[in-house]
């Protein structure tokens, strides 16, 4: 071998983790899985028919009358098991989601550790289901309420966190009593797959965590059969509408999250080297590849726009981009070479439509690995809110500068964009702060935070275009997704039998 020469990686195969062991696909259709660091492709996964995701929903079934009959103590004891499985299991976890994916390992760790802590949310099962209770509000009769779970729960999850948005619904929806049908992106199954190991290990039934990978046709399976009874979607805002009507006319519970196209606004009395910094992450990090990544940055006046470019272009120059597995970068590959010439596609349109492109990343070429799916990190100033690569989702280290004269034409950017997923303001003015978080029109809003996901004990959730459904991800909607309310009203009367009452019931 020569040197500086790389073995091919041998190619694995995947299938499915159904009734708590592997089992082969019988399809003879698979998905590649590649190595995006590399350019080469390590595995391929088996993508199931309707027949197959028929089997899994049913051996779901199977397992739920007795999970649901388990105390909530007993299953917030597999959670707590769960939990430490995944901690010892860390950095196992990280190498597969940065190996398949290509995110840099911190921000692989960062993803699984933002999903674990649903998991320590999960383990409180016992009190989060408790219901309420009114004595006597009548004569003898008492009303109490009481929450329950629904049966087999289907999750559909997006390549970009094959860790962490699974562990934000099939802990969940366990733990209330369910069973759960996870189908996540045929691009990076191997964490998924791992995840259902530690399940069975933490002591979890065969059959209440079932793994199912494939492609368009098991999932409208999981939209269609009958015995499915909730879905829960992440991924594109066209797919996220889809699964939204499709499972809805169903008759399922949805809650299915789509795309965005995240602001964040710097007033002038904003820290530069502050935002700048927070920028970097919230836009590079992940190579771009989050739906809560900011994409569009909006300094307020003209002086404010100059500093930030000035203040930005050097750093995204200077962004350490090689291996995932490398500790040293700060941004990896893209997920597959389609989506990084998509998004070298939207670059070039971006120049096309007249933005200035301050730093231009499409030459990048990673010296060890040439032939991995790297983009290097671009900024364009002078975006217009009519641009194509305004109005739509790039998902890349790309990041746009649209400058707005005053605050009313900054909150008015995210208030009439299609997507209202997350949005960021960076100012030392509490009142400006407070009144932008009162009007903007977002679901989620960070105030000098440039990533504001909620933590586990708070929901997830965007508005408009971003998501479909009424109830939002984890925290106490969560629970409420995966359970039903039963209201029982009882009367328990000594002596003589009332008689019978033609009026309305009244409380007497």
């Amino acid at each position: 071998m020569n040197a500086g020469e790389k073995l091919t990686p041998q190619i694995r195969e995947i299938g499915h983790f159904i009734g708590g062991k592997h089992v082969a696909g019988n399809s003879g259709r698979f998905g590649e899985i590649f190595n995006p660091t590399l350019g080469v492709q390590t595995g391929k996964v088996a993508l199931a028919t309707k027949a197959e995701t028929e089997q899994a929903i049913a051996d779901s079934m199977a397992a739920y009358p007795e999970w649901s009959n388990t105390s909530p103590l007993t299953r917030a004891r597999v959670m707590f098991r769960f939990k430490e499985l995944i901690e010892r299991n860390m950095d196992e976890l990280a190498v597969l989601v940065s190996s398949e994916h290509g995110k840099v390992l911190s921000d692989a760790k960062g993803s699984i550790q933002r999903g674990l802590e649903v998991v320590e949310f999960a383990c409180g099962i016992p009190h989060l289901l408790k219901g309420e209770y009114s004595d006597s509000i009548s004569q003898g009769m008492d009303v109490y309420s009481m929450r329950q779970s629904l049966g087999v729960c289907a999750g559909i999850t997006p390549f970009n966190f094959p860790a962490m948005v699974p562990m934000w619904m099939f802990p969940m929806a366990i733990a209330c009593g369910n069973t759960f049908v996870l189908k996540p992106s045929e691009k990076d199954p191997s964490c998924p797959m791992r995840l259902a190991e530690l399940m069975i290990e933490a002591g979890a039934p065969p059959g209440v965590l079932n793994v199912l990978n494939g492609d368009k046709e098991s999932v409208d399976t999981l939209l269609t059969d009958p015995r499915v009874q909730a879905v829960s979607f992440v991924g594109s805002t066209p797919i996220a509408r889809h699964v939204f009507a499709t499972a809805s006319l169903n008759g399922k519970r949805v809650q299915s999250m789509g795309g965005a196209k995240n602001h964040m606004v710097v007033m002038p009395d904003a820290d530069i080297d502050s935002a700048a910094e927070a920028l970097m992450g919230a836009a590079y990090g992940s190579a771009g590849e989050r739906c809560m990544a900011i994409s569009v940055a909006v300094p307020v006046s003209e002086k404010t726009g100059n500093e930030l470019i000035e203040a930005m272009a050097p750093r995204v120059r200077a962004l350490k981009i090689g291996s995932s597995t490398d500790n040293a970068s700060e941004m990896g590959p893209l997920v597959t070479r389609v989506h990084r010439d998509k998004v070298k596609s939207y670059v070039d349109l971006g120049v096309k439509e007249g933005a200035s492109l301050v730093v231009d990343g499409r030459e990048f070429r990673q010296a060890d690995n040439p032939n991995g799916f790297f983009l290097g990190g671009c900024l364009f100033d002078n975006v217009g809110r009519n641009m194509q690569i305004y109005k739509e989702e790039i998902f890349g280290p790309v990041l746009s500068v649209v400058r707005a004269k005053n605050f009313e034409e900054a909150l008015s950017l995210p208030n009439e964009h299609e997507y209202g997923n997350g949005v960021a303001i960076f100012t030392r003015n509490g009142d400006v702060a407070r009144n932008f978080a009162n009007k903007v029109q977002c679901g989620m809003v960070g105030i000098n935070v440039p990533i504001p996901v909620p933590l586990s004990f708070h929901t997830f959730g965007g508005w408009k275009n971003s998501m479909f459904g009424d109830m939002n991800q984890h925290g106490p909607e969560g629970v409420r997704f995966y359970t039903r309310v039963k209201t029982v009203t009882a009367r328990w009367r000594e002596g003589v039998a009332p008689k019978a009452d033609f009026g309305m019931p009244l409380s007497r």
